[in-house]
């Protein structure tokens, strides 16, 4: 790198560096002195890949360090395009490569991995987004300027992974940002190449990679040969990405070892539910064995016996066991799941295609009462098991007229309160980043306040984008 270009990052990356650091210094972040050398020496990996973990159905792979990548370890507050070639084993749905975004600060190794969301699908027309039918995100692979197109659903998805947010603070914003795009319509679980027929006979069947295990091993394994040990390390994401996010928290928290780690589960619920549970009473059953069986999950050493030997206290034939087991290993860690009571997206995803009851439906109004009825009996389910763990709370506000009421942390963290409780989504925010004690559990009863409350023009605009 050129004299001249360190003088640049010095001079600009180190006002920037300097003037977000915090007043009092977190677990994880760099002294003064050292993120004045950050600028120009960035700190190396020192967590990276061993031999061992290189073997193995699910190994950590990453690109030979002598083969550029295209990340450039100085480029400091700036989203960097990473692409991870096939030999790593990411690939996209549609056999694309795979491709995740860097945002790297000097003065701290906190990092949070932020899973994007964007639906699911197990059949051709899902996973083309065909006919209209409710699908997964990215039929056609990432672009690589990705994070550069002021994407709603992108680079301003939420303020965990804004710079500067004009709505709501939070600690993340100061530290290394690891956006997740999401491409495989597996809620990052999968392992399975499905051959999807088209019902007209007018297309050639689609190939699909149900890829997104090995994607977010190759992730790790990027993460570990490329930035430093996490002193702290946040989880998330929304929809996808927070079943996502869930789902690769024990293997994500496990490899990068930081010293502290979070979870924040938004809106992508593992609903506790029997493999041959009656779908009238655990609504979410079919959908469960559906994706079970086009993802590859249940596979000789697939996707679910690999989670399950991180997790042994995890019970296959009920996933939404996988709360009390990561609670119960990861004590020290603080946990959390959210989502609206009025969720119409991921619920409709989740029942819609499975329940006659609401295909038959007279009318769209006669519909959503029976879909809400469904995500209500789940919802209820899962609060209770929540309710019982100290570490893994859960935070359930009814209604915001934004995005049929899925996803509480997008855009902004308003309006998710519990009013009877006189809680914002913050607090529960605040709870899982930085409490103590108990993680909160909060629960509204009504929606008619939150329906009660002045027309939004800002979350009228993002519906208008995302439409």
């Amino acid at each position: 790198m050129a004299v001249s270009r360190y003088l640049a990052v010095a001079l600009v990356g180190g006002a920037v560096a300097l003037s977000s650091l915090p007043s009092q210094a977190e677990q994880g972040d760099y002294g003064f002195f050292q993120t004045i050398r950050n600028l120009v020496s960035p700190p190396k990996a020192d967590n990276k890949v061993q031999a061992a973990q290189r073997t193995g159905q699910y190994p950590l792979l990453s690109r030979d360090a002598a083969r550029a990548d295209g990340f450039d370890p100085a480029a400091y507050y700036q989203w960097q395009t990473v692409q991870l070639p096939a030999e790593t084993g990411a690939i996209c749905g549609n056999g694309s490569p795979y491709k995740i975004f860097v945002n790297r600060v000097p003065n701290t190794t906190n990092t949070i991995i932020y899973m994007e969301g964007g639906g699911a699908c197990w059949d051709y027309a899902s996973c083309t987004g065909a006919t209209g039918v409710r699908g997964a995100r990215n039929p056609n692979g990432v672009p690589d300027d990705y994070m550069k197109l002021l994407n709603p659903g992108a680079s301003l998805v939420s303020p965990f992974v804004t710079r500067v947010s004009p709505f709501d603070a939070v600690k993340t914003q100061n530290w290394n940002m690891v956006y997740v795009p999401y491409c495989t319509g597996d809620i990052y679980s999968g392992d399975k190449v499905a051959i999807y027929p088209d019902p007209s006979g007018q297309q050639q069947p689609l190939v699909w990679h149900h890829n997104g295990l090995r994607n977010t091993r190759a992730m790790t394994a990027w993460l570990k040969d490329n930035l430093p040990r996490p002193g702290q390390m946040l989880s998330t994401g929304c929809s996808a990405g927070g079943a996502g996010s869930l789902i690769a928290y024990d293997s994500v928290r496990s490899d990068l070892a930081p010293s502290s780690a979070y979870l924040i589960d938004d809106s992508g619920p593992i609903f506790p539910t029997p493999r041959n549970g009656n779908p009238a009473e655990y609504p979410s059953q079919p959908l469960m064995n559906k994706i079970r069986d086009v993802w590859g999950l249940d596979a000789p050493n697939g996707p679910l016996a690999f989670l399950a030997a991180g997790l042994p206290q995890i019970d296959l034939n009920e996933l939404g066991s996988i709360y009390p087991a990561l609670a119960n290993k990861h004590r020290n860690d603080r946990l959390g799941q959210t989502h609206f009571w009025q969720d119409l997206n991921y619920s409709s995803y989740s029942y819609e295609r499975f329940h006659d009851d609401i295909a038959q439906a007279p009318n769209q109004a006669a519909k959503e009462a029976l879909i809400h009825a469904k995500w209500g009996s789940d919802t209820t389910r899962l609060a209770a098991r929540l309710n019982t763990l100290d570490n893994f709370g859960g935070y359930f506000p009814q209604y915001r007229a934004l995005n049929e009421s899925h996803c509480t942390t997008i855009v902004d963290f308003k309006n998710g309160d519990v009013q009877a409780q006189n809680l914002e989504l913050k607090n529960f925010i605040d709870s899982v980043l930085d409490g103590n004690g108990k993680v909160l559990d909060a629960s509204e009863a009504s929606d008619a306040a939150d329906k009660a409350k002045p027309f939004n023009l800002l979350y009228w605009l993002v519906d208008q984008l995302l439409a």
